[in-house]
């Protein structure tokens, strides 16, 4: 190993597919209208100097194979290798990784690491991955421009221990993720759980100013990028380690089925996470931040819900699922039209309050407020899919300001099941926050004293 092979493994696994029977091989750069040579010609120019300038002579030297390559007026990249794959593919297997299909999908770089021996190839391994799937658009970021990221972003299905890996590799050489986001349900989809498109991949975020210091970019298109990033920014961003970062106290999420999916691996698998640190400590992470993970499983039934908090649909979507599930169906309703103007007013005194119920246990307002501008967005003929487009406050008013008596119908059930909020042909399922009983449906796993399971609730457990 040295730091030209350590730069070109991570270009490889970040970016690289094999054939069909392992008959050729590219290295695919996901830059999409990044790397457009229609829209963005001057970067489209470096990218093609970097490929042919640094990687082409660094593949020919220590794999003997030629290079070309191919981009798409969307910014799709490809470097073609062309020759004798018998060296690189023993290389790889070396390390465990399988020559099959899209590499950063299925490799682990457990055994890679061990053979990075000081902070230049551990940088220069980073850096391979940081020119292919380290994406350095100006929308990753943590709420405004001033705190720009670069992210490695993999795919779903992507091997858990690779990302854990990643992540201290990353903090050996003080790239820490600032935000860390896991391929699970209970992330990816944390309010519906009859959701189930929740499969979007991980994602490890580090400040750009962080990575700027301690990291290495070779494509210089990507170096540029990240100064142009960092130029958005008020001042410089300092990184934490993931154990000294403070943990906001997280939102309410679902019960997600797919919690038990057969993708998930069998660490990970049947568990429930209240944040993505909770699946680090999970994982035995060193960096995980256990004492704020602790203090949130001893209150979790604060932060879960084996209801939907919201789903949203048409109301024959909705019928369907209030149907087709008994603890729901054998409820008796009432139900009452209640003006839009007097719950936006509590939502905006309140955000944090509880309808139908008592102090501690009832309907969140802030969800119920969301449910609303779902059902007035579709009267508006604005909304994508199942997102209103706009702000959610905005979205309200302009519907109050020209039907400023408006009453939406909700549904109320005898117990604490969801209550149904009606407007025209949509509606929309919110669950009832109900800690003191939900505390009864969780248990910790034997093993791993960070692992929590949550049960489903039944019809004795909320008399």
């Amino acid at each position: 190993m040295n730091t030209d092979k350590a730069y070109l493994l991570g270009l490889i696994i970040g970016g690289g597919v094999w054939g069909n029977a392992e008959d050729n091989f590219r290295i695919k750069l996901p830059f999409k209208q990044w790397g457009s040579y229609e829209k963005e010609p001057n970067r489209a120019g470096q990218i093609s100097r970097d490929i042919m300038n640094f990687v082409s002579p660094l593949i020919k030297s220590i794999y003997g194979l030629s290079i070309s390559y191919d981009a798409t007026a969307s910014g799709e990249w490809n470097i073609l290798c062309d020759g004798d794959y018998s060296n690189l593919q023993a290389d790889l297997e070396k390390y465990g990784i399988v020559c099959e299909g899209e590499l950063r999908k299925n490799a682990e770089i457990n055994k890679i690491i061990p053979h990075l021996v000081d902070d230049n190839m551990k940088r220069r391994f980073v850096a391979g991955l940081a020119d292919t799937i380290g994406s350095t658009k100006n929308s990753h970021r943590r709420f405004t421009d001033d705190k720009q990221m670069i992210s490695f972003e993999f795919p779903g299905g992507s091997s858990y221990y690779s990302i854990c890996a990643l992540s201290k590799l990353l903090h050996s050489i003080k790239c820490y993720p600032d935000q860390m986001t896991w391929n699970h349900p209970n992330l990816h989809c944390s309010k519906d759980p009859h959701y189930k498109q929740w499969s979007k991949g991980f994602k490890l975020r580090v400040l750009s100013d962080q990575y700027a210091d301690f990291g290495a970019f070779s494509f210089a298109s990507k170096a540029q990028s990240l100064k142009q990033n960092r130029q958005l920014e008020k001042e410089k961003n300092i990184g934490e380690t993931c154990e000294a970062m403070i943990i906001e106290s997280p939102n309410v999420s679902c019960v997600h089925p797919d919690e038990y999916s057969e993708s998930l691996p069998p660490l990970i698998k049947d568990g429930h996470y209240l944040h993505n640190r909770h699946i680090c400590a999970v994982m035995g992470c060193e960096h995980a931040p256990y004492n704020q993970i602790s203090a949130l499983i001893a209150t979790a039934e604060q932060y879960i819900n084996p209801f939907p908090v919201l789903t949203k649909g048409t109301r024959i979507f909705i019928a369907s699922i209030v149907q087709s599930n008994k603890l729901y169906s054998d409820r008796t309703y009432s139900d009452r039209d209640i003006e839009i103007a007097y719950l936006f007013g509590l939502y905006k005194e309140n955000a944090r309050s509880l309808l139908f119920g008592s102090d501690t246990s009832g309907y969140p307002v802030n969800e119920v407020a969301n449910a609303i501008a779902f059902l007035v967005a579709a009267k508006l003929d604005r909304l994508n899919g199942n997102r209103p487009r706009g702000n959610m406050d905005e979205i309200i008013q302009e519907y109050l300001a020209a039907n400023l008596d408006a009453t939406v119908k909700i549904y109320i059930p005898d117990l604490l099941t969801p209550i149904i909020l009606s407007l025209d042909n949509h509606a929309a399922i919110v669950g009832a926050n109900n800690p003191a009983v939900y505390k009864k449906l969780i248990s910790k796993v034997e093993d791993n004293e960070y692992k929590i399971i949550v049960r489903s609730i039944t019809e004795d457990d909320l008399k």
